[in-house]
């Protein structure tokens, strides 16, 4: 299982800071969005803004994740 802590709208949609996702060790962050919005449907119309971060670095669709990593899901901030 993954650990994914859910920030702002993200887990206000989800209705909790972390969920746990079914994982094999080298899936992509590109799946991990695509089993996000397939658990949880309500977040499908954040997900094609998503942004992931692993290991506290901001994570491209096609790095590998590892049930070890830190990750966290939060939408695109603004303001100024």
């Amino acid at each position: 299982m993954l650990t994914v802590k859910l920030f702002a709208k993200a887990r206000d949609l989800v209705g909790s800071p972390i969920i746990q996702i079914p994982w094999s060790d080298g899936d992509t962050v590109g799946r991990l969005k695509l089993a996000l919005s397939e658990r949880h449907p309500s977040l499908l119309p954040l997900v094609p803004r998503l942004l992931v971060a692993v290991n506290n670095d901001y994570a491209p669709d096609s790095l590998k994740v590892r049930t070890s990593d830190e990750v966290a899901c939060f939408p695109p901030v603004s303001g100024g």
